[in-house]
């Protein structure tokens, strides 16, 4: 009664990781996670450009606190304290392109209200929120969005 299968399939199975396939998709998925069990802080790894950048847009914002970088001789690791004023944070994937024209259907669709919350976009100018993208009159690429 054997299963059809040799016993180093199993070893190799046993073996094989999961690659991240998107660091900042992962990094706001635990921020959204600790704040939403009310922690005071969350730790993200890996650490990235992106991630930085995005956590600066979020910091200008008022929405989390101080964030550290620890250097630990691999990918790194960020400690951010959160104060709780974040609904939710996330990351629209694929990255779609938006005109300075589609800013307001963009709004509309991912944002709970006009009054609060930002769409996080890469342009030529850096890193920003749609805000700050639609005065400097940039279009760019949507990387997610906080409230």
């Amino acid at each position: 009664a054997t299963l059809g299968f040799s016993p180093h399939a199993v070893v190799f199975a046993k073996s094989a990781k999961m690659v991240r396939v998107n660091v900042l998709a992962d990094a706001l998925k635990s921020i959204n996670n600790a704040e939403r069990r009310k922690k005071r802080q969350v730790m993200i790894r890996p650490c990235s450009k992106v991630i930085v950048r995005f956590l600066k847009v979020m910091q200008r914002k008022g929405y989390i606190g101080e964030f550290e970088i620890v250097d630990d001789h691999r990918a790194g690791k960020i400690v951010v304290q959160l104060n709780g004023r974040l609904n939710k944070c996330g990351v629209i994937s694929p990255r779609f392109k938006m005109g300075v024209k589609d800013t307001e259907n963009w709004t509309r669709n991912l944002l709970p209200s006009r009054q609060f919350g930002y769409i996080v976009l890469t342009t030529s100018g850096g890193l920003m929120d749609h805000e700050e993208a639609r005065k400097k009159h940039l279009g760019g690429v949507i990387l997610g969005y906080f409230f």
